[in-house]
Order: C-alpha cells, then sequence, then structure tokens
C-alpha cells in the first residue's frame, strides 16, 4: 500500500556550487568550504540550542537529480572502473526519494542562517530537517564495514567531474514510477 509523504521545506541551502558534476561528493571531502543554510521565518524558532553542537546532519531534497533512477547504478566513485552497484549500495543523489544526508560542522547559528562548513550541495538546495549530531547516538562501535567504499581511494574534494564521464545516458533501464 503506498502512502503520502508530505515533506515540508524549512529552509535553502546557498553555497557557491551550481553544477552537479562540479560539486564535492561528500561534505566529509570538503570540509574547509562555508555555506549557509538560509532557514525560513516559520523555523527560526527551532534553532534554539543548535549553537551548542559541533556537527548536525542536514537532510536535503536533491532537486536537481536526472530523474527516476535506475536500480543499477555507477557511483561517482567507481566511474573510472565502470563498476556497476545496486542503488541502496550507494549515496548516488539519483534515488527513488532523493534525499540528502551531510554531516556538516556548524560554525554558528545566527538569526536565520546556520553556516556551516563541509559543502556537497548545490545553491538553492532544499532543505527538509536538520538534527544535531550526537556522538554516543551516531558513532557505530568496532571497525564497522563499508562495503566496496572500502575498496576505492577517495581524495579530499573530489567531483564527480575529476573521475570520468559520466556513464553512458543508455546505461541501465530506468525504473518506471509506481502510480500514486
Amino acid at each position: 500500500m503506498r502512502r503520502s509523504c508530505p515533506l515540508t521545506v524549512i529552509g535553502v541551502v546557498r553555497s557557491v556550487h551550481t553544477s552537479p558534476e562540479h560539486t564535492p561528493v561528500q561534505s566529509a571531502l570538503n570540509p574547509d568550504e562555508h555555506a549557509v543554510v538560509e532557514v525560513f521565518p516559520a523555523f527560526v524558532d527551532g534553532l534554539l540550542g543548535l549553537a551548542g553542537f559541533d556537527w548536525a546532519w542536514l537532510l536535503t531534497w536533491l532537486d536537481q537529480t536526472a530523474g527516476t533512477p535506475s536500480m543499477r547504478q555507477i557511483p561517482f566513485l567507481l566511474r573510472p572502473r565502470r563498476q556497476v552497484m545496486g542503488m541502496f549500495a550507494t549515496r548516488s543523489p539519483d534515488r527513488v526519494n532523493p534525499l540528502g544526508l551531510s554531516l556538516v560542522r556548524v560554525l554558528g547559528v545566527e538569526g536565520e542562517s546556520i553556516r556551516f562548513a563541509g559543502v556537497d550541495l548545490l545553491d538553492g538546495t532544499p532543505v527538509v530537517d536538520v538534527k544535531p549530531w550526537v556522538g554516543r547516538f551516531d558513532r557505530p562501535g568496532g571497525g564497522p564495514r563499508s562495503g566496496w567504499y572500502d575498496t576505492v581511494p577517495i581524495e579530499p574534494g573530489v567531483r564527480p567531474a575529476d573521475l570520468g564521464p559520466p556513464p553512458d545516458a543508455a546505461f541501465g533501464k530506468r525504473a518506471a514510477r509506481p502510480p500514486d
């Protein structure tokens, strides 16, 4: 049974990035670049206390994706190998629900703005939630495996354009969107 899942946009990201191919692939790979979340006035009271955290999760709606995704994709970091993975084994922005998850360093909360470091988002990206990072909850114990990510070299600041051309448009078969 399909249910609706309405999301409310609480603000937008303001960054220098305007092209997905030239935007860092993960916030942790771009820790020194700064950007801002402009929070809409109706949600500013929700920022109370956030300045006391060093890190926060930004949940975003990646509205500039390619459309209905293929369930099998070549992730940015595997472009040099042209290796295919299932969508749920990637952090690709091309997803059934294009939700972004970025762990960012909180630099300050002033008025309607959250200043942060660790930018992997395009200018104008809708923000649907902000959650503080809590070490006791968010740090897994032991030595967790990270699948194929453990096998690829990852350079700081890497952008999709640095990893070779995008896969052919004909690659993979796009899944049909289920009816509402």
